[in-house]
């Protein structure tokens, strides 16, 4: 199986939005460069970011996210982003009225269904883990193998916190990746066994 990751952009305060779900700067890392990072010439990032954005990209064979985050980008238009292949969508409640049956959305009651139907997809690629609640939740059951954050230069001060309300301790290893873009700090730490 592949590893299951938790990622998202982050402010140095730790939150992954304001008070009112808005990301604000944490996404200026996607407008600050030269570089296309995909195929809509509208994301352009530094060389740096390229080279550890892209590839990691091209490794997610899932990801999950909770009904909110869900709800907000309006499930992506049946289309999952950054051109993963599947979304495991973690909820209570069913999925939306009219949704198209063939969309690759998956609607996953709990997070440990969600990391098994996740993996089964995924097979040997990643399974990524939207930071945030379903973040906290997958790392506080000890199923998140890495955690990656893209680390942006602002304070917000109150918001989405980037763990949710993870209310023990968790060790991380050594960062084994750092690399500086424009407007953000790209860190990946392994989480410790």
């Amino acid at each position: 199986m592949g590893k299951v990751v938790m990622y998202g952009s982050v402010s140095v305060d730790g939150f992954i939005a304001d008070e009112i779900d808005q990301p604000g700067p944490l996404f200026d890392l996607l407008t600050s460069g030269d570089v296309p990072l995909d195929e809509s010439g509208v994301l352009k990032v530094s060389q740096g970011s390229y080279d550890y954005t892209r590839a990691y990209w091209d490794q997610i064979g899932v990801s999950i996210v909770g009904r909110h985050v869900f709800d907000m980008t309006d499930g992506w238009d049946g289309i999952p982003p950054s051109g993963v292949e599947h979304v495991g969508v973690v909820t209570h409640r069913p999925q939306p009225a009219g949704w198209d049956p063939e969309a690759p959305f998956h609607f996953v009651d709990g997070i440990d269904a969600a990391v098994i139907m996740a993996q089964e997809l995924a097979g040997e690629r990643i399974v990524e883990v939207a930071a945030g609640e379903v973040g906290g939740q997958v790392l506080a059951a000890g199923l998140v193998d890495e955690v990656r954050m893209d680390v942006a230069p602002v304070v917000f001060g109150s918001g989405k916190r980037y763990f949710g309300l993870v209310h023990a301790q968790h060790l991380l290893e050594d960062p084994d990746v750092v690399i500086q873009g424009n407007r953000v700090l790209h860190l990946r730490y392994r989480v410790r066994r």
